[in-house]
């Protein structure tokens, strides 16, 4: 699954991801930005391109060395962790959860990382949370199953939600050179309310609730949600998006 989750994101969705966030979190050559989790480090190799002081965090020790390579002699930190463990205090001027990432966590989870994101922050430290399996967005239009390919890989995943823990389960069947490999994952879905109401429990304040990185309006049927939060901070509109909150 590493493989296929670093070969099917195009370079070009990195790209918007990060005008994105550069605009949203209010990123200037030398902020200090965190990615958690951050996989393959698109995301932060992209950033530290443009000037930030990126670190990343993530389970993942494959995940990690090739986020290392991508890196190459761009000064980019990583550290092997849960996102849950985080050890800075007062040190980030902004941090991002990108990709379905707050899913991976249930409820005393997601308490347990907003508190650890909250500590790592500066004062007014900015935060995005992007997410494509919020109840409003996922629960609508859960397919049976889906094919995916890249290249000589070859996925099929067939999701199985399961009401009583409010859980999505993905069962990931790759094919590659003959070989057939099955392998399981699971999302938390959660309400967009919820998801707001986690955020301030930890100390954020909303700036922006939307459906996608163009700062559109979230509803019932959008493809992702997009949280911008700020910490103790003024409320205030992040630049290029619109306050919803």
């Amino acid at each position: 699954m590493v493989e296929f989750w670093d070969r099917i994101i195009p370079p070009a969705a990195t790209i918007q991801d990060c005008d994105f966030l550069e605009r949203a979190l209010e990123l200037k050559p030398g902020s200090r930005v965190l990615d958690v989790p951050c996989g393959n480090g698109r995301h932060a190799v992209e950033l530290a391109r443009r000037g930030c002081r990126a670190t990343g965090v993530d389970l993942s020790a494959e995940f990690l060395e090739l986020a290392r390579r991508a890196a190459g002699e761009l000064s980019v930190e990583y550290r092997l962790g849960e996102m849950r463990d985080l050890p800075w205090r007062e040190e980030f001027d902004a941090a991002y959860c990108w990709g379905n990432s707050f899913g991976y966590l249930d409820y005393s989870g997601v308490g347990a990382f907003l508190g650890a994101l909250a500590r790592a922050l500066k004062p007014g430290g900015l935060v995005a949370i992007d997410s494509a399996v919020t109840a409003e967005t996922i629960l609508s239009a859960i397919p049976r199953q889906r094919w995916h390919r890249v290249g000589d890989l070859v996925i099929l995943s067939e999701p199985r939600y399961v009401g009583s823990e409010s859980r999505l389960d993905v069962e990931y069947t790759s094919i590659q050179n003959g070989v057939i490999e099955t392998k399981r994952a699971s999302s938390y879905v959660f309400t967009a309310a919820e998801q707001v109401r986690m955020l301030q429990a930890a100390g954020f304040e909303i700036v922006a609730l939307n459906g996608g990185i163009a700062g559109e309006e979230f509803t019932l049927g959008s493809p992702r949600l997009v949280i911008i939060a700020r910490l103790g901070g003024a409320r205030r509109s992040a630049r290029g998006t619109e306050s919803s909150g």
